[in-house]
């Protein structure tokens, strides 16, 4: 995997670059859909291409390892052989979703006991067997293992936690380096960058992670429930010592104001399930605010859903919409859906070429507050 950086803005560290995977090219800012168990909700791969102009998606190690099993994705050649995406795929390491099994998980310096949410039978996930498991799954970028500690933890338990995440990432990079790709490609692995809300565990790691010279970086454990400057303000403390020529993927974050702060705090690589997620409950994000489809507002309202937004935006109107949500049918879901992904690439898309021309800041600033109304 390679990243250049084509432009960099003079008033931030926001940037444009382009990261080559195995599978593709990625022009970054970059905003990677959400594909659990190897599908992004309700979106075809057709719609994902053409429509929301996907270029890379996620995978999720854990749902995945549960189902459909390694044994399944390594006979059909990796997640890319199974579903069928050709572009390329990101895959974290399950850790989030483990660690998120309050009640049914024992966490041990061997890595974590867990009981499956499907049918309770009983795994672990240590820094070896998921890099192992990633391999089979076969993405191009991989996510090393780490405790993703509670926003509110209090500095003893996010410094212990900090600890084991770090010498979990020992393990995976040997691992890695011990291993070799299963079909034919290269495979970039990823350290996450943790510390909680404490600015001297986030330099600490940052400092941790950079050390290691890997393809590219991750900012974890941010939007769990820290204020937003906060989670600005360590976002802006570990990129001041991550690699300015490698990537940085901040995970799991966030609304469209998130998204554009993150950028000119020097972030290229974003994921959230939030498109998705609020679509499939009825909120729209434009760049004249939200807009929450099931309001009566919309019943008489037979202009697109977005004039400037994807095909499926030029096609439905709001009225439609607003009525299949009331009908409860599926059909809401899937466009509502199509409507936030486009969105959220057209809105890095846009950023990216703000960055090109020289503006980006004076255009963030035109629209970031818009961007959160409710309309």
């Amino acid at each position: 995997m390679t990243f250049s950086i084509e432009h960099s803005d003079n008033a931030s560290d926001a940037r444009a670059g382009v990261l080559t995977t195995p599978h593709g090219q990625i022009q970054t800012p970059i905003f990677m859909p959400v594909g659990t168990c190897g599908s992004v909700k309700g979106v075809h791969f057709s719609e994902l291409r053409e429509q929301v102009k996907a270029q890379i998606i996620l995978g999720n190690t854990y749902h995945l390892y549960l189902r459909p099993g390694l044994e399944v994705l390594r006979a059909a050649g990796g997640l890319h052989g199974f579903n069928g995406w050709e572009r390329p795929i990101l895959t974290d390491s399950g850790g989030f979703q483990v660690f998120s099994l309050t009640g049914i998980r024992k966490l041990t310096e061997k890595g974590c006991e867990f009981r499956s949410h499907i049918d309770g039978s009983k795994h672990i996930f240590t820094p070896e067997n998921v890099i192992d498991t990633e391999r089979v799954i076969g993405a191009d970028i991989i996510m090393a293992l780490d405790e993703c500690p509670p926003g509110q933890s209090d500095y003893a338990y996010a410094k212990r936690s900090l600890g084991l995440t770090q010498r979990w990432l020992d393990r995976c990079i040997k691992q890695f380096e011990a291993t070799e790709p299963l079909y034919g490609y290269e495979q970039s692995l990823f350290p996450i960058v943790q510390g909680c809300t404490f600015k001297d565990l986030r330099t600490e790691a940052a400092k941790y992670v950079a050390d290691k010279g890997a393809d590219g970086n991750a900012i974890g454990g941010l939007a769990v429930g820290e204020p937003t400057e906060v989670m600005y303000e360590m976002i802006e403390v570990v990129n001041d010592i991550l690699p300015k020529d490698k990537p940085r993927y901040l995970m799991g974050v966030g609304t469209p104001q998130n998204i554009l702060e993150a950028i000119e705090r020097g972030v290229d690589m974003f994921d959230c399930v939030m498109p998705t997620r609020n679509g499939r409950n009825a909120m729209l994000f434009s760049y004249q605010g939200t807009m929450n489809m099931r309001n009566k507002k919309w019943e008489m309202d037979f202009s697109p859903i977005d004039p400037e937004g994807c095909e499926t935006d030029k096609v439905y109107t709001k009225a439609y919409l607003h009525h299949l949500f009331k009908a409860q049918e599926l059909l809401a879901m899937q466009i509502a859906s199509i409507h936030n992904l486009a969105f959220y690439l057209r809105l890095v898309g846009d950023a990216r070429q703000h960055i090109i021309q020289g503006d980006f800041t004076k255009w963030k600033a035109s629209i970031i507050d818009q961007l959160g109304k409710r309309i």
